[in-house]
């Protein structure tokens, strides 16, 4: 109970400190008005001045940064999450981030399940057989693979198999039915996967080597068991510790990845929305999303403390 109390009381603090460093530099590095008003917010004429005044009056930006970033706090423990600046209307942030989230956490999940299927039997095959032909081109292929911007990747992935073999469509269609969608979201969820793949299976290799040198394999191996039980029964579950850390760890480097690869196949989803938003400065937009993403990568984190504990009940303790 006591490490559950001081993980949620971390949690809450880096929350706070990730929207109180976004929200001061949101403010600090542009005035929304000019995304509120457009033209008019240079408008130098007394109606002018009279619109943007009241601009900044609805908007509390005349108040102090402190006063402002505690009143919005104040509404997202309310799960108000504010208005996007917006000359058409106030459409709610809220609005947004439901509609755009399902296809960002839907893209992030396939790209984990695909990194994860790829990396352990890959890893499985390559740590018996070290310095061997397949463990060297296992070698050469994860750093490649890893070398290989997102960007570049993601190109190169679409190109292939959807501009000339085809098979998957070359853009999302967010009216498409729902087969299709998942269809559609498989070639960039690949995209992500390969070069976390390429992570996982380099350290899960390097510990399940280690963890063949142990004495209880060298008694399984004594006891006549195959090689495949071994592996799967006594040697993958000791050798999982570094795979789950960097699986939580990662989280937050594939939401950084999404940004982009959500732009080569343009999908609408919070790494599309984010980047028009910062482009566009509509703070409300952009401090909502980091809340999401900060919560969605501490959520996992503990999930990944209580994986461990399966992996090694001494952890309970």
């Amino acid at each position: 109970m006591g490490r559950v109390v001081r993980r949620t009381g971390f949690a809450i603090i880096l929350l706070l400190t990730v929207s109180a460093l976004t929200f001061g530099a949101m403010n600090l590095l542009g005035d929304p008005l000019f995304n509120i008003l457009g033209p008019a917010a240079a408008d130098t004429t007394p109606a002018g001045v009279e619109r943007i005044e009241a601009a900044r009056a609805e908007y509390h930006l005349d108040d102090p940064l402190p006063v402002r970033y505690l009143r919005w706090l104040g509404d997202l423990v309310q799960g108000d999450l504010g208005v996007q600046f917006s000359s058409a209307g106030q459409p709610p942030v809220a609005d947004l981030v439901v509609e755009r989230l399902p296809r960002t956490a839907v893209l992030l999940v396939l790209a984990q399940l695909m990194a994860t299927v790829i990396a352990i039997p890959w890893a499985l095959l390559a740590a018996p057989r070290v310095d061997s032909w397949f463990d060297r081109l296992s070698t050469v292929s994860t750093f490649l693979v890893v070398a290989l911007p997102n960007f570049a990747l993601g190109v190169l992935l679409k190109y292939v198999f959807a501009i000339r073999l085809g098979w998957f469509p070359q853009t999302y269609t967010a009216d498409a039915p729902l087969p299709d969608r998942f269809h559609q979201l498989l070639l960039p969820a690949l995209t992500i996967a390969l070069p976390a793949a390429a992570v996982y299976q380099r350290l899960l290799r390097d510990d399940l080597v280690s963890t063949l040198q142990e004495e209880f394999i060298l008694m399984a191996r004594s006891k006549g068991l195959s090689r495949a039980r071994i592996l799967f029964r006594h040697a993958l579950r000791p050798s999982l510790f570094s795979f789950v850390t960097v699986f939580g760890l990662t989280t937050g480097a594939l939401i950084g990845g999404s940004l982009v690869v959500e732009n080569i196949f343009r999908i609408p989803g919070l790494g599309s929305a984010i980047v028009e938003a910062v482009v566009r400065e509509d703070f409300p937009v952009v401090l909502a999303i980091v809340v999401v993403v900060a919560s969605v990568f501490i959520v996992v984190n503990f999930v990944v403390d209580a994986v461990y504990a399966v992996i090694d009940p001494r952890i309970r303790r």
